[in-house]
């Protein structure tokens, strides 16, 4: 997840500093939808795993 985020960063830099040859933005641009999509993927396991997490500890305080 930190090396796909810091690629990310590093395009956008890439890609706002405005020296890009088109080509070369617009192969800029698909990767950095694909690393973006990367990124919110594991955002999104991790989420649900902390819930489980979570759930898990309150039924066993509630328990108690």
């Amino acid at each position: 997840y930190e090396q796909a985020l810091a690629e990310l960063d590093r395009l956008v830099a890439q890609m706002e500093g405005g020296q890009m040859p088109l080509d070369e933005l617009l192969d800029g641009y698909r990767r950095g939808a694909e690393l973006l999509g990367f990124c919110r993927t594991r955002l999104q396991v991790v989420e649900e795993q902390v819930k489980v997490l979570e759930e898990g500890q309150l039924k066993g305080w509630t328990q108690g």
